[in-house]
C-alpha cells in the first residue's frame, strides 16, 4: 500500500496510534517475507553497514526499599550478564536524589560501562537542567526524554542548550514527521524511534534518513530482535536495548530461541533471511489470548 493511502486512512481514524501499530505489524512482516524470498537478511536489504552492535540493559527501576548499594549490585549483575551498559531510570525523585542513584551506578559499573539515563518525561526544564549538571561529570551517554510530555520538544531544546549531555527522544513519536519535528527544533542528539509504534520498517528508514542528514544518531526503543537489523544497517546506528533481568522481558529471555550470544557487551547480528527470528511456539500458545 502506498504511503499516501496509509496516511489517508490514518487521517480518518479515531485511534491513529493503534492503526499505525497495526500497519507496523504488516510492514515488518512484508520486509521479513521479502528477505526470505531473496535469501537476504533485513540488515542486508537496508544497507548492511555493520554486523556487530553493543547491547545495553534497561534497568535502575525504582523499587521500594532499594538502597544505593543495591543499584550498584544491579550494575554488577549486568556486567556479569555481558552487557555493555545500562539505560538507568531517573525522573521519579528530586534531581539531587536521582543524581545520587546514578553516581552509585557509575561507581559500581566502572568508567568503561555505557551509562545513559531515561527520565520518561519526568521533569520540568529547571529540574532537568539541575539534574544534568549534577551528573555531567559521570560520563553519561545520553539524557532520554527529560521533560514533561505536553511541550517536550520546546523544553528538550532548552535542556539540550544547557548541558553537555546529549539528549534523546523519539519513542513516543508515531511518524517520521514527528521525528522531523524533534530534529527541526534542535531538541535531540539521538532518536530512538520505535518501529512497532511508527508504522514499521519503511517509516523507520525515512526517520533514519532525515536524522542522517542532520547529524542525529539513531537508537531504538527496545525490541532488539528487529532493531538489530535496523541499527546495523545504517552508519549512525548505536545500541541495542534489552532487559537483562529475566523478570522484565520473557521475549528476550525465553521466546527468542536463536537470540545471539552476548560477548564482551557485543552481539553478532543474525543474517538469516528476513528478520531471521526463531520463536518458541509453545510459549506463544501458552500466552495466547482467545
Amino acid at each position: 500500500m502506498h504511503i499516501e493511502k496509509i496516511e489517508a486512512i490514518a487521517n480518518s481514524s479515531g485511534n491513529k496510534k493503534l492503526l499505525l501499530e497495526a500497519i507496523a505489524c504488516v510492514d515488518c512482516a512484508v520486509w521479513d517475507l521479502v528477505g526470505k524470498g531473496l535469501g537476504k537478511s533485513v540488515r542486508q536489504l537496508l544497507g548492511g553497514y555493520r554486523t556487530r552492535l553493543p547491547l545495553i540493559s534497561i534497568g535502575g527501576y525504582y523499587v521500594e526499599g532499594k538502597t544505593l548499594a543495591d543499584y550498584g549490585r544491579e550494575m554488577e549483575m549486568y556486567r556479569n550478564a555481558g552487557m555493555a551498559g545500562c539505560k538507568f531510570k531517573v525522573g521519579g525523585l528530586t534531581p539531587e536524589e536521582d543524581a545520587k542513584r546514578v553516581e552509585a551506578a557509575r561507581k559500581a559499573a566502572g568508567d568503561d560501562f555505557i551509562l545513559v539515563v531515561d527520565a520518561n518525561r519526568g521533569w520540568n526544564v529547571p529540574d532537568a537542567v539541575r539534574f544534568a549538571r549534577l551528573v555531567e561529570h559521570l560520563n553519561i551517554g545520553w539524557f532520554e526524554e527529560p521533560c514533561h510530555w505536553y511541550d517536550d520538544v520546546a523544553m528538550m531544546a532548552q535542556v539540550r542548550q544547557a548541558t553537555r549531555i546529549p539528549v534523546t527522544a523519539g519513542q513516543c513519536e508515531i511518524t517520521s514527521h514527528g521525528v522531523r519535528r524533534l530534529v527541526d527544533a534542535g531538541a535531540v542528539d539521538f532518536v530512538n524511534y520505535d518501529v512497532s509504534e511508527g508504522g514499521g520498517i519503511t517509516d523507520w528508514r525515512r526517520a533514519a534518513a532525515l536524522c542522517a542528514t542532520s547529524g542525529v544518531r539513531m537508537a531504538h526503543h527496545e525490541e532488539s530482535q528487529v532493531a538489530q537489523h535496523l541499527l546495523a544497517a545504517v552508519p549512525h546506528g548505536t545500541y541495542l536495548e534489552c532487559f537483562a533481568d529475566p523478570a522484565r522481558d520473557p521475549v528476550w529471555q525465553e521466546m527468542w530461541l536463536n537470540r545471539p550470544a552476548v560477548k564482551n557487551g557485543i552481539v553478532e547480528v543474525l543474517d538469516d533471511p528476513g528478520l531471521g527470528i526463531e520463536l518458541d511456539w509453545k510459549m506463544i500458545e501458552k500466552s495466547r489470548v482467545a
